[in-house]
Formats: C-alpha cells, structure tokens, sequence
C-alpha cells in the first residue's frame, strides 16, 4: 500500500532527478592557440572553441568552460559525469573511456627542431634515439612510440614545450601544425626553426563521460553536420587561416 509519505518522497526524487537533469554540461579544455585560446588572452577565442560554442547553440545548450592542464583535463573528463573535453585526438585505447560526440577538426603532426641542429625534421625516421619534447597527457605520446621514438620529455604546456628546445632540454618538438606554427608567430621566432612534413593525421574531437547516452551523442554528430553543410565550421576556420 503506497502511504502519503511513499508519495512525498516519489516527488521529492523526481524533482530531484529534474534538477540534475537540468545541470549545465561541464566541458574541459586547455590553451592551445589557434584552436583553443585561453582566458587570458585578447582577441579571438580559438577556431575550435568557438565551432563548440556554435554546437551547443544549435542543440539550446549553456554550459560552463574550464580551462586546466591537458593530463588533468583528460582526467577529468574520464571520471566527472556530464563532462566534456576537446580536443580530443581519437585512439583505440582512448575509446572505451569516453564518449565521442562530434568530429571537430583534421590535426596534423609534425616536428619542429631549431635550425643548425642536427635534428633532421624531413628523415625523422633516422632520429628516433633523439630526445622529443611533447605536451604531457597528449596523443603524441602514442603516434611517437609508434614511430620508434622513446626519448619523450613531457611539458606541462605549449610555452615550456618551447622552453625545452631553446634550453637543449630536447632536441626537438612533436605537435599540431597549426599550433607549432602560432607558437612561433606569436613569439616571432619563425625564422629560427625547421618545420617538417606532417608524419600523421588524426580526428580531433568534442568526447564526453560515458554517461552521456548513445542518443544524446547522437544528436551531437547530427548538428555537427550541419554546421558543416551551412558552411559555418569553414567560416570560422578561414577566420583563423585554418580552411
């Protein structure tokens, strides 16, 4: 027999579930310009963070951005419910950690050493007994053991990544084009290191915890596609020279 108190405490729970329900998606990120711009930065917000910014719009959704180191921003992506990280290259040992909601954009891995070194970026397959600066947590990791490498020295951010190389720490540099080449602009120190050849091209993506649905995930790819067939993802690539 359902009591009077039975029926508060259905209630009580249901307009608790509501509330969770209605709990703002959490999204995690870190500085990477020109794809992701920090807090601190003038201008522009980055071309990736703002094509999520455009996602959430076409799907009515608010949520709150946190900016954090890369390792710890996997982390906590992997183990926070209702969160989100970006961007996130896809890989088969990351797949069952998270939940892959929209393809964002085409990364490409290059190295980046200083010039007179005798690092060669364009026959990097004769370099692998070479010390290779990467961001800490990120994919390269995986794509350099791939490679043959296994010399890495981990940088907690793209700034001590450089600060590695200038200090021959490492010997040379293995990340996203579109990011080594900010770095040097930003520094104007594009005239002081060789840039070689992509090596590799991977997906990177907007990922979720894994409760986020199979149908919510869904619905993420659908108005992904159609920021791409309205144009909108080329628009604010070209903006960043990146289309």
């Amino acid at each position: 027999m359902i009591t009077r108190r039975d029926v508060l405490l259905l209630a009580l729970g249901a307009v608790s579930g509501a509330a969770a329900g209605a709990a703002p998606l959490h999204i995690v990120t870190a500085h990477l310009p020109p794809l992701v711009m920090g807090p601190g930065d003038d201008g522009q917000p980055g071309a990736l963070r703002e094509l999520v910014d455009a996602l959430c719009r076409r799907l009515g959704l608010a949520p709150d951005l946190e900016f954090m180191p890369w390792r710890r921003a996997l982390y906590v992506a992997a183990t926070t419910p209702n969160t989100a990280i970006f961007p996130l290259t896809r890989l088969p040992e990351r797949e069952p950690r998270y939940r892959w909601l929209a393809p964002l954009y085409e990364e490409n891995y290059i190295f980046m050493a200083q010039k007179g070194s005798d690092f060669d970026v364009h026959r990097p397959e004769g370099m692998t007994g070479r010390r290779i600066a990467l961001l800490r947590g990120a994919a390269q990791s995986s794509i350099l053991r791939e490679l043959g490498f296994e010399r890495l020295v981990e940088a907690s951010s793209i700034d001590e990544v450089h600060r590695f190389l200038l200090a021959g720490m490492a010997d040379a540099a293995f990340g996203e084009r579109a990011i080594i080449h900010r770095s040097l602009e930003m520094r104007g120190e594009e005239k002081h290191f060789d840039l070689g050849r992509p090596v590799r091209s991977t997906t990177a993506w907007l990922a979720g915890s894994r409760d986020i649905g199979e149908a919510d995930a869904a619905r993420w790819r659908a108005a992904m596609a159609e920021l791409v067939a309205d144009g909108t993802q080329k628009r604010i690539f070209r903006q960043y020279g990146l289309a």
